[in-house]
């Protein structure tokens, strides 16, 4: 089952970077599912030997009024079935910050939209301090990039229609 409680999640990567697998890890809201996400992911699977990704909890998605979308477990499910993710596990808390402390992935995956350590909420800032602590690489794929948001506000707008 690629579709994991975090608590096992724990127990499965330590498992399998002791027999020498490098851990990749990816993690936000990927709350529509979109070209970009599916670039990225095929992307971050290259880097390692196992692609996990985790993905925020709904009752943490701050990207404004009625998101998200689609629930955590509808998103949770849209990853697994893609070929290149091997585990997908909702995240316990609001940012990604715990999550690397206790899963320790080799390096951690984030677009190239982020490659300056710029954003506005102070979020990704303290992920790279946190990879830096646990002696993790902090890695930018190169593909193209989509929001969520502004897709949304764009095509699913019914001030739109």
């Amino acid at each position: 089952m690629k579709i994991v409680k975090f608590e096992e999640l724990e127990k499965l990567l330590r498992d399998l970077k002791s027999k020498g697998k490098k851990i990749v890890l990816c993690h936000g809201c990927f709350d529509l599912m979109h070209p970009g996400h599916i670039k990225y992911f095929q992307a971050s699977s290259k880097m390692g030997d196992i692609l996990v990704v985790t993905i925020t909890p709904d009752i943490y998605i701050d990207k404004g009024p009625d998101r998200p979308v689609f629930n955590q477990y509808l998103r949770a499910g849209s990853i697994a079935a893609l070929e290149c993710v091997d585990y997908v596990a909702i995240n316990k808390w609001p940012t990604a910050e715990e999550t690397l402390r206790l899963l320790k992935p080799d390096i951690y995956v984030k677009g190239q939209e982020f490659r300056n350590l710029e954003d506005e909420t102070g979020k990704l800032q303290k992920e790279y301090k946190i990879i830096q602590e646990i002696g993790s690489q902090m890695k930018f794929t190169n593909e193209i990039v989509f929001s969520s948001t502004d897709l949304l506000k764009k095509h699913f707008n019914p001030q739109n229609t």
